[in-house]
């Protein structure tokens, strides 16, 4: 049985995917609230693990306890993300540099983690989930795409240095999704027209169960008429 290492999986999409593969492979999710954590992944049915990923010693503790446990991570899932909305002037600096460090530095440290255990196996799947907004520009959401947009070039760089060892490096890219991610970071965005979790849970269980010698280099999902 393959194990995933999902950051942020304690809620949202993060919880949504665990659920799903938790059936299927041996599931480790990542989150930085231990009570909140254990308690989901009760519910689940899954193994976790306590890191910051903007922390970068709390995920080499956290990557460290996992390989002792399971001996390897067959896929990791950087799924951690959190929002500021409104214009560059009226963002604080601390807002600035938080979303950041969690969304594109906290990435590229997860992965920097764990990337020496699968090059050492010659193997593993990175996917980042980035977001519509990894691609697209939109107002009002300066500070979080060009936080997304960094992970778009992160993964197309990181695919370049880890084809050698048989690592394979996904970009997915999700539009609406109907979660609490939004009202948790003060939106009010309109979830009407958003897919369920579920539902961008079985795209990405597409890209799990893709033979490995096979590469998906992006693969992106969004409600049909948004």
């Amino acid at each position: 049985m393959k194990t995933i290492l999902i950051s942020g999986g304690s809620e949202g999409l993060g919880r949504a995917m665990a659920e799903k593969f938790a059936k299927k492979y041996k599931v480790i999710i990542l989150c930085r609230d231990e009570k909140k954590t254990s308690e989901v992944a009760k519910e689940i049915g899954c193994d976790h693990v306590i890191g910051d990923v903007s922390d970068y010693k709390t995920l080499e503790k956290a990557v460290a306890g996992v390989i002792g446990k399971y001996k390897t991570i067959d896929y990791l899932i950087n799924n951690a993300g959190i929002l500021v909305e409104g214009s560059i002037e009226n963002n604080t600096p601390e807002d600035i540099q938080r979303v950041m460090n969690v969304n594109t530095v906290g990435t590229m440290f997860l992965t920097k983690a764990v990337l020496p255990f699968m090059k050492k196996e010659k193997k593993g799947r990175i996917i980042n989930v980035i977001s519509q907004a990894g691609l697209t520009a939109t107002s009002e959401r300066v500070v979080y795409n060009t936080s997304k947009w960094a992970i778009t070039g992160f993964t197309k760089s990181l695919t370049m240095d880890c084809k050698p060892f048989g690592i394979s490096v996904v970009g997915f890219f999700p539009g609406l999704i109907k979660t609490a991610f939004w009202k948790k970071q003060n939106s009010k965005r309109d979830l009407t027209s958003g897919m369920e979790p579920e539902e961008v849970a079985r795209a990405m269980e597409f890209i799990l169960e893709t033979p490995e010698h096979l590469a998906i280099p992006e693969l992106g999902i969004k409600p049909a008429w948004s």
